[in-house]
Protein backbone atom coordinates (compact mmCIF):
# COMPACT_ATOMS: atom_id res chain seq x y z
CA UNK A 1 0.00 0.00 0.00
CA UNK A 2 1.16 3.53 -0.69
CA UNK A 3 -0.21 7.06 -1.01
CA UNK A 4 0.33 8.23 -4.58
CA UNK A 5 -1.16 11.69 -4.16
CA UNK A 6 -2.10 13.84 -1.18
CA UNK A 7 -3.99 17.11 -1.46
CA UNK A 8 -4.73 19.46 1.42
CA UNK A 9 -7.11 22.40 1.29
CA UNK A 10 -7.12 24.81 4.26
CA UNK A 11 -5.51 22.19 6.49
CA UNK A 12 -3.29 23.69 9.18
CA UNK A 13 -0.83 26.09 7.47
CA UNK A 14 -1.69 25.13 3.87
CA UNK A 15 -4.25 27.04 1.80
CA UNK A 16 -3.71 24.32 -0.80
CA UNK A 17 -0.92 21.88 -1.46
CA UNK A 18 -0.49 18.73 -3.54
CA UNK A 19 2.25 16.14 -2.97
CA UNK A 20 2.82 13.25 -5.35
CA UNK A 21 4.63 10.56 -3.38
CA UNK A 22 6.42 7.45 -4.60
CA UNK A 23 6.60 3.92 -3.20
CA UNK A 24 9.61 3.37 -0.94
CA UNK A 25 11.34 6.18 0.98
CA UNK A 26 10.07 9.77 0.69
CA UNK A 27 11.86 12.45 2.71
CA UNK A 28 10.33 15.82 3.59
CA UNK A 29 13.09 18.30 4.44
CA UNK A 30 12.62 21.76 5.89
CA UNK A 31 13.24 23.96 8.93
CA UNK A 32 11.25 23.40 12.10
CA UNK A 33 7.83 25.04 12.12
CA UNK A 34 7.52 25.13 8.32
CA UNK A 35 4.75 22.50 8.04
CA UNK A 36 6.41 19.09 7.60
CA UNK A 37 4.48 17.52 10.45
CA UNK A 38 1.22 18.87 9.03
CA UNK A 39 1.66 16.53 6.07
CA UNK A 40 2.03 13.35 8.11
CA UNK A 41 -0.67 14.53 10.51
CA UNK A 42 -3.09 14.82 7.58
CA UNK A 43 -2.23 11.31 6.40
CA UNK A 44 -2.70 9.93 9.92
CA UNK A 45 -6.02 11.76 10.22
CA UNK A 46 -7.24 10.13 7.03
CA UNK A 47 -6.31 6.74 8.50
CA UNK A 48 -7.79 7.22 11.99
CA UNK A 49 -10.07 10.30 11.86
CA UNK A 50 -8.11 11.75 14.77
CA UNK A 51 -5.04 13.92 15.23
CA UNK A 52 -2.05 12.70 17.22
CA UNK A 53 -1.32 16.30 18.22
CA UNK A 54 -4.64 17.79 19.37
CA UNK A 55 -7.83 16.41 20.92
CA UNK A 56 -10.25 18.58 18.91
CA UNK A 57 -10.52 19.39 15.22
CA UNK A 58 -10.61 23.21 15.34
CA UNK A 59 -6.79 23.69 15.14
CA UNK A 60 -6.71 21.56 11.97
CA UNK A 61 -8.62 24.18 9.98
CA UNK A 62 -6.53 27.06 8.65
CA UNK A 63 -7.21 30.39 10.33
CA UNK A 64 -9.92 32.23 8.39
CA UNK A 65 -11.34 29.09 6.78
CA UNK A 66 -14.41 27.13 7.88
CA UNK A 67 -13.54 23.70 6.49
CA UNK A 68 -10.39 21.68 5.89
CA UNK A 69 -10.21 18.97 3.24
CA UNK A 70 -7.83 16.01 3.00
CA UNK A 71 -7.79 14.05 -0.27
CA UNK A 72 -5.63 11.09 -1.16
CA UNK A 73 -5.15 8.53 -3.89
CA UNK A 74 -4.18 5.23 -2.29
CA UNK A 75 -2.68 2.39 -4.30
CA UNK A 76 -2.87 -1.22 -3.20
CA UNK A 77 -1.77 -3.78 -5.76
CA UNK A 78 -3.41 -2.92 -9.06
CA UNK A 79 -6.18 -0.93 -7.40
CA UNK A 80 -6.24 2.84 -6.86
CA UNK A 81 -8.78 4.31 -4.46
CA UNK A 82 -9.63 7.97 -3.93
CA UNK A 83 -10.54 8.98 -0.39
CA UNK A 84 -11.36 12.36 1.08
CA UNK A 85 -12.66 13.82 4.31
CA UNK A 86 -14.01 17.30 5.09
CA UNK A 87 -13.34 18.61 8.58
CA UNK A 88 -15.78 21.24 9.81
CA UNK A 89 -15.40 21.87 13.57
CA UNK A 90 -18.66 21.64 15.45
CA UNK A 91 -20.23 19.44 12.80
CA UNK A 92 -19.89 15.81 11.78
CA UNK A 93 -17.10 15.09 9.32
CA UNK A 94 -18.14 14.24 5.77
CA UNK A 95 -16.25 11.65 3.75
CA UNK A 96 -16.14 10.18 0.27
CA UNK A 97 -14.80 6.81 -0.78
CA UNK A 98 -14.18 6.10 -4.44
CA UNK A 99 -16.05 9.27 -5.34
CA UNK A 100 -19.23 8.35 -3.41
CA UNK A 101 -20.33 9.88 -0.09
CA UNK A 102 -20.19 7.50 2.87
CA UNK A 103 -23.02 7.15 5.38
CA UNK A 104 -20.60 7.78 8.24
CA UNK A 105 -17.13 9.30 8.15
CA UNK A 106 -15.70 6.26 9.92
CA UNK A 107 -16.65 4.11 6.91
CA UNK A 108 -13.39 5.24 5.28
CA UNK A 109 -11.29 3.75 8.06
CA UNK A 110 -9.27 0.91 6.61
CA UNK A 111 -8.80 2.53 3.21
CA UNK A 112 -5.41 3.80 4.38
CA UNK A 113 -3.43 1.77 6.91
CA UNK A 114 -0.68 3.91 8.38
CA UNK A 115 1.69 3.67 11.34
CA UNK A 116 3.07 7.01 12.53
CA UNK A 117 5.87 7.58 15.00
CA UNK A 118 6.15 11.16 16.24
CA UNK A 119 7.86 12.98 19.15
CA UNK A 120 4.48 13.04 20.94
CA UNK A 121 4.80 9.25 21.28
CA UNK A 122 7.07 9.70 24.29
CA UNK A 123 3.73 9.99 26.12
CA UNK A 124 3.17 6.30 25.42
CA UNK A 125 5.93 5.60 27.93
CA UNK A 126 5.90 8.64 30.19
CA UNK A 127 2.29 9.76 29.96
CA UNK A 128 -1.06 8.77 31.41
CA UNK A 129 -2.89 5.46 30.79
CA UNK A 130 -5.17 7.09 28.24
CA UNK A 131 -2.21 7.34 25.83
CA UNK A 132 -1.49 3.62 26.03
CA UNK A 133 -5.18 2.71 25.72
CA UNK A 134 -5.42 4.83 22.60
CA UNK A 135 -2.35 3.13 21.16
CA UNK A 136 -3.98 -0.28 21.55
CA UNK A 137 -7.36 0.83 20.26
CA UNK A 138 -5.91 2.58 17.20
CA UNK A 139 -4.00 -0.58 16.34
CA UNK A 140 -7.12 -2.70 16.83
CA UNK A 141 -8.96 -0.50 14.34
CA UNK A 142 -6.05 -0.57 11.88
CA UNK A 143 -6.10 -4.39 11.92
CA UNK A 144 -9.89 -4.77 11.89
CA UNK A 145 -11.79 -1.57 11.00
CA UNK A 146 -15.00 -2.94 12.53
CA UNK A 147 -13.50 -2.12 15.94
CA UNK A 148 -14.10 1.55 15.16
CA UNK A 149 -17.76 0.71 15.74
CA UNK A 150 -17.03 -1.29 18.90
CA UNK A 151 -15.01 1.60 20.25
CA UNK A 152 -17.72 4.13 19.38
CA UNK A 153 -20.45 1.97 20.93
CA UNK A 154 -18.52 1.62 24.19
CA UNK A 155 -17.79 5.37 24.34
CA UNK A 156 -21.47 6.17 23.66
CA UNK A 157 -22.73 3.86 26.43
CA UNK A 158 -20.09 5.16 28.86
CA UNK A 159 -21.10 8.75 28.13
CA UNK A 160 -24.81 7.99 28.69
CA UNK A 161 -24.13 6.06 31.89
CA UNK A 162 -21.89 8.82 33.24
CA UNK A 163 -24.54 11.42 32.43
CA UNK A 164 -27.10 9.48 34.45
CA UNK A 165 -24.75 9.07 37.41
CA UNK A 166 -23.68 12.72 37.22
CA UNK A 167 -27.26 13.99 37.19
CA UNK A 168 -28.08 11.95 40.30
CA UNK A 169 -24.89 13.12 42.01
CA UNK A 170 -25.56 16.81 41.33
CA UNK A 171 -29.20 16.53 42.39
CA UNK A 172 -28.15 15.08 45.72
CA UNK A 173 -25.39 17.66 46.25
CA UNK A 174 -27.69 20.60 45.53
CA UNK A 175 -30.57 19.28 47.62
CA UNK A 176 -32.79 18.76 44.60
CA UNK A 177 -33.75 15.28 45.76
CA UNK A 178 -32.95 11.86 44.40
CA UNK A 179 -33.07 10.91 40.72
CA UNK A 180 -34.49 7.78 39.18
CA UNK A 181 -31.64 5.32 38.55
CA UNK A 182 -33.81 2.43 37.42
CA UNK A 183 -32.28 2.54 33.93
CA UNK A 184 -28.79 2.04 35.33
CA UNK A 185 -29.11 -1.72 35.00
CA UNK A 186 -29.87 -1.33 31.29
CA UNK A 187 -26.71 0.73 30.80
CA UNK A 188 -24.79 -1.82 32.90
CA UNK A 189 -25.79 -4.56 30.46
CA UNK A 190 -24.73 -2.49 27.43
CA UNK A 191 -21.46 -1.48 29.07
CA UNK A 192 -20.68 -5.11 29.93
CA UNK A 193 -21.46 -6.25 26.38
CA UNK A 194 -19.40 -3.65 24.53
CA UNK A 195 -16.73 -3.51 27.24
CA UNK A 196 -16.16 -7.26 27.07
CA UNK A 197 -15.63 -7.10 23.31
CA UNK A 198 -13.16 -4.22 23.62
CA UNK A 199 -11.37 -5.72 26.63
CA UNK A 200 -11.06 -9.16 25.06
CA UNK A 201 -9.61 -7.68 21.88
CA UNK A 202 -7.07 -5.65 23.87
CA UNK A 203 -5.97 -8.71 25.86
CA UNK A 204 -5.46 -10.68 22.65
CA UNK A 205 -3.63 -7.79 21.02
CA UNK A 206 -1.22 -7.35 23.94
CA UNK A 207 -0.37 -11.03 23.85
CA UNK A 208 0.37 -10.85 20.11
CA UNK A 209 2.28 -7.57 20.37
CA UNK A 210 4.58 -8.46 23.27
CA UNK A 211 7.16 -10.48 21.29
CA UNK A 212 7.23 -7.86 18.53
CA UNK A 213 7.86 -5.10 21.11
CA UNK A 214 10.69 -7.08 22.71
CA UNK A 215 12.28 -7.77 19.32
CA UNK A 216 11.96 -4.17 18.11
CA UNK A 217 13.41 -2.74 21.33
CA UNK A 218 16.32 -5.17 21.20
CA UNK A 219 17.02 -4.15 17.60
CA UNK A 220 16.84 -0.39 18.23
CA UNK A 221 18.83 -0.51 21.47
CA UNK A 222 21.37 -3.09 20.27
CA UNK A 223 20.29 -5.58 22.93
CA UNK A 224 20.58 -3.21 25.91
CA UNK A 225 17.61 -4.03 28.15
CA UNK A 226 14.54 -6.25 27.77
CA UNK A 227 11.21 -4.56 27.01
CA UNK A 228 7.97 -6.14 28.14
CA UNK A 229 4.31 -5.12 28.09
CA UNK A 230 1.38 -6.46 30.13
CA UNK A 231 -2.28 -5.50 30.06
CA UNK A 232 -3.52 -4.28 33.46
CA UNK A 233 -7.17 -4.40 34.44
CA UNK A 234 -8.77 -4.09 37.87
CA UNK A 235 -11.05 -6.93 36.81
CA UNK A 236 -8.09 -9.31 37.03
CA UNK A 237 -8.05 -8.87 40.83
CA UNK A 238 -4.49 -10.11 41.07
CA UNK A 239 -4.97 -12.96 38.61
CA UNK A 240 -4.92 -13.30 34.86
CA UNK A 241 -7.76 -12.47 32.49
CA UNK A 242 -8.66 -14.58 29.51
CA UNK A 243 -10.14 -13.08 26.37
CA UNK A 244 -13.35 -15.12 26.69
CA UNK A 245 -16.09 -12.55 25.96
CA UNK A 246 -18.96 -14.07 28.00
CA UNK A 247 -16.66 -14.50 31.01
CA UNK A 248 -15.45 -10.90 30.69
CA UNK A 249 -19.01 -9.62 30.37
CA UNK A 250 -19.94 -11.44 33.59
CA UNK A 251 -16.89 -10.04 35.39
CA UNK A 252 -17.84 -6.54 34.25
CA UNK A 253 -21.43 -7.02 35.35
CA UNK A 254 -20.34 -8.24 38.80
CA UNK A 255 -17.80 -5.42 39.16
CA UNK A 256 -20.38 -2.77 38.22
CA UNK A 257 -22.77 -4.14 40.80
CA UNK A 258 -20.07 -4.16 43.49
CA UNK A 259 -19.07 -0.56 42.65
CA UNK A 260 -22.65 0.77 42.46
CA UNK A 261 -22.63 2.70 45.75
CA UNK A 262 -19.21 4.29 45.09
CA UNK A 263 -20.24 5.24 41.55
CA UNK A 264 -23.41 6.91 42.78
CA UNK A 265 -21.45 8.73 45.48
CA UNK A 266 -18.87 9.99 42.96
CA UNK A 267 -21.11 10.47 39.92
CA UNK A 268 -18.99 8.53 37.43
CA UNK A 269 -18.31 5.03 36.10
CA UNK A 270 -15.44 3.45 38.03
CA UNK A 271 -15.31 0.07 36.26
CA UNK A 272 -14.46 -0.84 32.68
CA UNK A 273 -11.74 -0.85 30.03
CA UNK A 274 -11.70 2.97 30.04
CA UNK A 275 -9.78 2.72 33.33
CA UNK A 276 -7.25 0.06 32.31
CA UNK A 277 -3.55 0.47 31.52
CA UNK A 278 -0.64 -1.26 29.83
CA UNK A 279 2.38 -1.86 32.06
CA UNK A 280 5.65 -1.21 30.20
CA UNK A 281 8.85 -2.48 31.79
CA UNK A 282 12.56 -2.54 31.08
CA UNK A 283 14.01 -5.52 32.86
CA UNK A 284 12.46 -5.61 36.31
CA UNK A 285 11.67 -1.89 36.50
CA UNK A 286 8.69 0.04 35.12
CA UNK A 287 9.67 2.18 32.16
CA UNK A 288 7.63 5.11 33.44
CA UNK A 289 9.70 6.95 36.01
CA UNK A 290 12.82 4.81 35.58
CA UNK A 291 13.73 4.81 31.89
CA UNK A 292 16.12 7.48 30.65
CA UNK A 293 15.15 9.80 27.81
CA UNK A 294 16.95 7.60 25.30
CA UNK A 295 15.38 4.43 26.69
CA UNK A 296 11.91 6.02 26.68
CA UNK A 297 12.40 7.18 23.11
CA UNK A 298 13.55 3.70 22.05
CA UNK A 299 10.61 2.05 23.85
CA UNK A 300 8.07 4.35 22.19
CA UNK A 301 9.66 3.66 18.82
CA UNK A 302 9.57 -0.09 19.56
CA UNK A 303 5.83 0.12 20.27
CA UNK A 304 5.18 1.70 16.88
CA UNK A 305 7.50 -0.67 15.04
CA UNK A 306 5.79 -3.60 16.76
CA UNK A 307 2.42 -2.40 15.50
CA UNK A 308 3.85 -2.01 12.02
CA UNK A 309 5.29 -5.54 12.02
CA UNK A 310 2.08 -7.02 13.40
CA UNK A 311 0.10 -5.45 10.57
CA UNK A 312 2.59 -6.87 8.08
CA UNK A 313 2.22 -10.29 9.67
CA UNK A 314 -1.53 -9.95 9.03
CA UNK A 315 -0.81 -9.48 5.33
CA UNK A 316 -1.29 -5.70 5.49
CA UNK A 317 1.49 -3.47 4.11
CA UNK A 318 0.89 -0.18 5.92
CA UNK A 319 2.47 3.14 5.11
CA UNK A 320 5.12 3.96 7.73
CA UNK A 321 5.71 7.59 8.73
CA UNK A 322 8.61 8.74 10.92
CA UNK A 323 8.22 12.35 12.02
CA UNK A 324 11.48 13.99 13.09
CA UNK A 325 12.84 10.73 14.48
CA UNK A 326 16.46 10.59 13.33
CA UNK A 327 17.55 13.85 14.99
CA UNK A 328 16.95 12.19 18.38
CA UNK A 329 19.04 9.09 17.62
CA UNK A 330 22.78 8.50 17.67
CA UNK A 331 24.39 7.14 14.52
CA UNK A 332 24.20 3.52 15.68
CA UNK A 333 20.47 3.71 16.41
CA UNK A 334 19.89 5.54 13.11
CA UNK A 335 21.52 2.76 11.13
CA UNK A 336 19.69 0.03 13.04
CA UNK A 337 16.36 1.78 12.51
CA UNK A 338 17.12 2.22 8.82
CA UNK A 339 17.73 -1.49 8.53
CA UNK A 340 14.40 -2.25 10.23
CA UNK A 341 12.24 0.04 8.07
CA UNK A 342 14.10 -0.03 4.75
CA UNK A 343 11.71 -2.59 3.28
CA UNK A 344 8.53 -0.58 3.90
CA UNK A 345 6.19 -0.40 0.92
CA UNK A 346 6.15 3.34 1.55
CA UNK A 347 8.12 5.32 4.09
CA UNK A 348 7.51 8.99 4.83
CA UNK A 349 10.31 10.68 6.77
CA UNK A 350 10.40 14.27 7.98
CA UNK A 351 13.60 16.00 9.06
CA UNK A 352 15.14 19.43 9.43
CA UNK A 353 18.57 18.27 8.23
CA UNK A 354 18.76 15.80 5.34
CA UNK A 355 22.07 14.42 6.58
CA UNK A 356 20.33 13.06 9.69
CA UNK A 357 18.59 10.45 7.53
CA UNK A 358 20.70 7.38 6.68
CA UNK A 359 21.69 7.25 3.02
CA UNK A 360 19.70 4.05 2.42
CA UNK A 361 16.45 5.90 3.23
CA UNK A 362 16.92 9.16 1.36
CA UNK A 363 14.88 8.09 -1.68
CA UNK A 364 12.73 10.87 -3.14
CA UNK A 365 13.31 14.27 -1.52
CA UNK A 366 10.74 17.04 -1.07
CA UNK A 367 11.74 20.50 0.15
CA UNK A 368 9.12 22.04 2.41
CA UNK A 369 9.06 25.82 2.09
CA UNK A 370 6.75 28.54 3.33
CA UNK A 371 3.26 27.66 2.05
CA UNK A 372 4.30 24.85 -0.26
CA UNK A 373 6.28 21.73 -1.12
CA UNK A 374 8.52 21.12 -4.11
CA UNK A 375 10.12 17.92 -5.30
CA UNK A 376 13.90 18.03 -5.44
CA UNK A 377 14.93 16.44 -8.71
Amino acid sequence: MYVARLELVDFRSYPQVVVEFEPGPNVLVGPNGIGKTNIVEAMAYLATLASHRVAVDAPLVRVGASTAIIRASIVQGARELNVDVSIEPGKANRARLGGSPTRRARDIIGALRLVLFAPEDLALVRGEPTERRRYLDDLLVARRPRFAGVRADYDRVLKQRNALLRTAYLARKTGAGSRDLSTLEVWDAHLAEHGAELLGARIELCAELAPYVAKAYEAVSAGVGEATMTYRSALADGGALTADRPALAQRLTDALLAARKDEIDRGTTLVGPHRDDVALSLGELPAKGYASHGESWSFALALRLAGYELLRADGIEPVLALDDVFAELDSGRRDRLAELVGGASQLIVTCAVAADVPATLRGVRFDVVEGGIRRDG
